[in-house]
């Protein structure tokens, strides 16, 4: 049971990370990857969310389905 909370969660957060990637808004911004590892974080490094976001859905998806 817990592995499935896990692997949902991190379905949602790369949903999020993948919306981050185009769209602007309070809650995204506050949950953006690439302001964690890029020191001054710009539209360019922008796109890191959405590669990472389909990784954590990618690997999350393939553990609830396993």
């Amino acid at each position: 049971m817990p592995d499935l909370i896990v692997s949902i969660g991190g379905i949602a957060y790369g949903l999020v990370l993948v919306t981050a990637a185009f769209i602007r808004s309070r809650f995204t911004e506050a949950m953006r990857i690439d302001a964690l590892i890029v020191p001054h974080p710009t539209d360019a490094t922008r796109m890191l969310n959405l590669v990472i976001g389909l990784l954590l859905i990618a690997y999350n998806g393939y553990s609830f389905f396993k």
